[in-house]
């Protein structure tokens, strides 16, 4: 598996790379420019296209990747407006203007340079090459803590420039869960669930790996990612997303139907007991790490109450630090939603959620013959799942492998999907 032009060269480099950025402590500033070189390079193409360009370098944009474009710009138009309106002054202004610009414009521009021509098993085997980096890491990331070593290395001092969050720059050896003495890892991400979401995203890229001995390094290295994470929503996440996209893939099928006709009639006639069931597994859940769950359902009803001041518009930044009861955590994060209400207003988070429906509905519909558009859709529901746990625009600098399948999805022409029993020879992706 070699890249094959200047986008495959830059995506596969930059893959493997990760842990190199990382400990220079530049992982996240490389990779936001990596979603603007390939901007550039996409608009460059179009600029140079013509009516005599060959088929197969010939750029298109699709509607859906429009749909992201414009709902990302209403973001931007949503973090300007709650900032003038709160007159926050020039210096936060533009310090939400940079955030914009490095985190919530990649979920549009990753997905964009899924336009380009990158293959998607170039992205599994990097990935693949990635977890198993991974897998070699843990064991030494764990002799430091049983070393007692340093769990913080350092920062890096371009944090000073962009000046979004000194966690994004640290390069960690391992850490704590908050209020308990439990390592976690964190790896090459910023805090423990991030590696967690991380590593179920990069589970679903690693199955559709066509060599078999790169799929198995990659789904059991993408596994320890998740379990060194100790995350609780990653390790419940994996099943409930691969059961629910199994469903949605063969829903048009008479068994599958019957299927679910079936289950809901058992349901029906245990429903007492499974409701008490889902009660008593939400209460283990949060009873798992009562401080973090404490602190993580504070956060959510203070940014509730504080969106009322500002429903339109929202606040255009978080407020940081937070108060003690909520571990000084900024109000308007760890939590997709209710910090889209509090910072970017009813605007804000319509503009993120009608992209999210119609990507899951077009996905949903190629996936029924589509391989790429499953794994895209794989992708999506796992992103979806964990954006009610965490600020996930802040980590698409870390997803953005899943990213950019979902644009290649968008832009694929239907075929009908080989099973893992049909797919061609390694050669033939060499």
């Amino acid at each position: 598996m070699k890249p094959q032009n200047f986008e495959e060269s830059l995506v596969w480099y930059w893959i493997i790379s990760t842990y190199v950025f990382y400990f220079i402590g530049i992982l996240y500033p490389v990779n936001f420019v990596l979603a603007w070189i390939l901007f550039f390079y996409l608009c460059k193409r179009l600029w140079n296209q013509t009516a005599h360009t060959s088929i197969e370098k010939r750029i298109k944009i699709y509607w859906i990747h429009w749909v992201w474009i414009v709902s990302i710009l209403v973001i931007a138009i949503a973090t300007i407006v709650g900032c003038v309106t709160y007159d926050v002054g020039t210096n936060q202004t533009l310090r939400s203007l940079i955030n914009w610009f490095t985190d919530w414009a990649l979920l549009a521009l990753f997905p964009l340079s899924g336009c380009l021509n990158i293959r998607p098993q170039l992205i599994y085997r990097a990935v693949c090459i990635l977890c198993l980096q991974s897998l070699i890491l843990i064991p030494f990331f764990y002799l430091a803590w049983i070393l007692q070593l340093p769990a913080h290395l350092y920062s890096s001092p371009i944090e000073r420039l962009i000046q979004n969050g000194e966690l994004f720059y640290n390069v960690n050896l391992y850490g704590s869960d908050y209020g308990t003495n439990n390592v976690r890892l964190f790896l090459f991400a910023p805090w423990a669930p991030a590696l967690g979401l991380i590593g179920n995203i990069y589970f679903f890229l690693a199955l559709e790996e066509p060599n078999k001995k790169w799929r198995w390094i990659g789904i059991v290295s993408s596994l320890a990612m998740s379990i060194v994470s100790v995350s609780r929503l990653s390790l419940i996440a994996l099943p409930i997303v691969f059961t629910l996209v199994l469903l949605l893939t063969k829903i048009t099928k008479p068994t599958t139907q019957i299927a679910i006709g079936f289950v809901s009639f058992l349901a029906g006639i245990f429903s007492t007991a499974l409701v008490t069931t889902i009660k008593d597994v939400k209460e283990a859940f949060y009873n798992a790490r009562p401080d973090s769950s404490r602190v993580h359902e504070a956060l959510g009803v203070i940014a509730l109450e504080k969106w009322k001041e500002a429903p339109i518009w929202g606040h255009g930044f978080r407020e940081a630090p937070g108060p003690k009861v909520l571990a000084e955590m900024p109000i308007g994060s760890h939590h997709t939603w209710f910090g889209l209400l509090f910072v970017k207003g009813i605007v804000g988070f319509i503009a993120f959620l009608v992209p999210i429906v119609l990507s899951f509905i077009v996905l949903m519909i190629k996936a029924q013959k589509s391989t790429t558009a499953r794994v895209a859709l794989y992708f999506l529901v796992t992103l979806l799942l964990f954006t009610f746990n965490d600020s996930q625009e802040a980590l698409g600098y870390l997803y953005y492998p899943g990213l950019i399948i979902m644009g290649i999805a968008f832009k694929e022409e239907v075929q009908p999907r080989k099973s893992s029993l049909h797919k061609k020879p390694e050669a033939a992706y060499t």
